[in-house]
């Protein structure tokens, strides 16, 4: 569906409803924005009281991995719009609740069965489209592993699971000695096959972005490509921690990366943003991921756009304008829970919000882990190097504790 919707009337017969399958901090933010627009929100999440269920209109909490299970609770709501915000949701009932004309599932349904899991989306951007990427393997066993690398790969390598989240299960090795505990490492990190994985040679890159790209109905009705700026961040074992914007680089680089987000982007089509990771080496540009919805990195463009990442994917799927103009260079810091506890207390909130040109989210997770994402540190500054010094200053004044009730 690239067309655009009137809107309804929440809560009415004319409503125009939108289903989030996945309710965490992303699918929250996106939640807002629909509702700021008139949009009558449904959200669904594996476990009760996610992010997402305490700002949405109706909340179910299902395994979206069960087919059946999702198909009967699609045609009880009867959304206009399916919007997967997770990787582990059963793509072929959406493709099936696509083709039957109930829902229209953003970006599509074959786009969010390709990019579920690094498989589908790595051979189609390596061997489908000729963009670059690393030498990369498939296996199936550590011996299979153990080939691969030995075969192909070399080290130092990357390991990953064919599907996981925020980085969960990735190791980078640079020895024989640590195989085995890597393998280990991505079957415990995966969300759905733990017998699986992507093997990748190491790209020696000077740093990597996230290429926010939006795809929207322009004013004539055609499906138009926009950029964000490119967005800066570090990660440790494969999870963001930070993340700036804009990001410098070379004319050519920023060529090549809107080269390689576009030709990708129209293979997937459809409506909304795409996350599309890269690796830059000076002029050079590698594909490395995309996510077919807002990314964790581009949390940064609450304080630095216009509109952020999730009003851009609100308004993206809904046909109207986007506007992915920066207003200011802006930082993001991780909060992390800490602490191994239910209904965690977060001090020093007033401290933190004291640093200059400062904001933040607290998530509103129920339960605690000690590397947890429970929140999100905001700030501007002159430069993004003054942004991220602001940002992880709010972030490191945020000190959850046991809850004494």
């Amino acid at each position: 569906m690239n067309k655009r919707l009137d809107i309804g009337t929440t809560l009415t017969s004319s409503a125009t409803k939108v289903m989030l399958l996945g309710s965490g901090e992303l699918g929250k933010e996106v939640i807002i924005a629909l509702q700021r627009l008139g949009v009558e929100t449904i959200a669904v999440d594996r476990y009760p009281n996610a992010p997402g269920h305490q700002v949405a209109h109706r909340a179910h909490v299902i395994n979206m991995a069960d087919g059946q299970a999702l198909r009967e609770l699609i045609i009880h709501e009867r959304p206009h719009i399916i919007v997967p915000e997770i990787e582990a949701i059963a793509t072929d009932t959406l493709i099936e609740i696509e083709r039957e004309g109930i829902a229209c599932v953003i970006p599509t349904a074959r786009a969010a069965q390709l990019t579920m899991n690094r498989e589908g989306i790595r051979r189609l951007a390596a061997e489908t489209l000729g963009l670059p990427t690393s030498t990369f393997a498939f296996a199936n066993s550590l011996a299979e592993l153990r080939t691969a690398i030995e075969g192909r790969i070399g080290y130092p390598c990357l390991i990953k699971p064919i599907m996981s989240s925020s980085g969960k299960g990735q190791s980078k090795i640079d020895h024989e000695a640590d195989l085995e505990a890597a393998w280990n490492y991505a079957a415990s990190g995966s969300r759905v096959d733990q017998g699986r994985v992507i093997v990748e040679s190491f790209i020696d890159f000077d740093y990597e972005i996230t290429l926010l790209t939006v795809r929207a109905i322009g004013e004539h009705g055609e499906v138009e490509t926009h950029f964000c700026e490119p967005i800066g961040h570090l990660q440790v074992h494969g999870d963001y921690v930070e993340s700036w914007q804009p990001q410098a680089m070379s004319q050519q680089a920023w060529q090549h990366a809107r080269d390689i987000a576009q030709k990708l982007t129209d293979n997937l089509g459809g409506l909304g943003i795409f996350g599309v990771e890269l690796f830059v080496k000076q002029d050079k540009v590698w594909f490395s991921e995309v996510s077919p919805r807002p990314h964790d990195t581009g949390m940064v463009t609450m304080c630095s756009q216009v509109q952020s990442e999730f009003e851009l994917h609100a308004r993206a799927i809904l046909g109207l304008p986007v506007n992915t103009a920066l207003r200011a260079p802006g930082a993001s810091a991780v909060i992390y829970g800490q602490l191994e506890e239910q209904g965690i207390v977060f001090t020093g909130v007033t401290e933190a919000l004291r640093v200059p040109q400062s904001d933040l989210r607290l998530f509103g997770k129920p339960v605690s882990y000690t590397r947890r994402r429970m929140g999100v540190a905001l700030a501007n500054g002159a430069d993004t190097s003054e942004a991220r010094i602001r940002a992880k200053q709010v972030a490191s004044r945020i000190v959850p504790v046991k809850s004494t009730n």
